[in-house]
């Protein structure tokens, strides 16, 4: 599959919220979609005013989903509530993802894209030395896709969730970065 990748856009808005008002994005991600939330909520990322990155990804071309990309430490609260579930080492990357186009879940694309942001993670952020990755435990496709995609579980436990309506239990991922890459 040919992934490209490219940050987030304000003019790519209208489409990330289309994208979050799908069922199967809604549900997970939980996110108002005016026109203002999406501004508020993805707008310092993508003037590139934040750590954290919003990629845009295109597959063969067409734009199919997004991801979210950041070092754990540049998120003290985030990675601390984290901590108290698992190990999060100096270095730790996490990612958060969606696929935006229903007809293109549950094909393997899921976990295809997670393969392909991990490697580019590994060389693009020399000091990113593992992926760290809480998903809901209710988010079974999710967690399938982190296991296909070579990720291991590493921990359960409470976390606050995207969507109150689907429980605090989350199971955490983690791969490593092999050395001599």
């Amino acid at each position: 599959m040919g992934f490209t990748w490219r940050r987030l856009t304000e003019a790519d808005f209208p489409l990330l919220r289309d994208w979050l008002d799908q069922p199967h994005v809604a549900r997970w991600w939980h996110h108002e979609t005016t026109p203002e939330a999406v501004a508020r909520d993805f707008g310092a990322s993508a003037r590139g005013e934040e750590p954290s990155e919003d990629l845009l990804v295109f597959l063969d071309g067409v734009p199919l989903g997004l991801v979210q990309r950041c070092f754990l430490a540049d998120y003290p609260d985030y990675a601390a509530e984290l901590a108290a579930i698992t190990d999060v080492p100096p270095g730790a990357v996490t990612i958060d993802y969606l696929i935006g186009e229903p007809g293109r879940t549950g094909h393997g694309t899921g976990t295809a894209m997670i393969q392909a942001i991990v490697e580019r993670t590994w060389a693009e952020l020399p000091a990113a030395l593992s992926v760290v990755v809480p998903v809901n435990a209710g988010n079974v496709a999710s967690w399938r896709a982190l296991e296909k995609a070579g990720l291991r579980r590493v921990a359960e436990g409470e976390l606050t969730p995207d969507n109150p309506a689907e429980g605090a239990l989350h199971y955490v991922y983690r791969t490593d970065r092999r050395s001599g890459m």
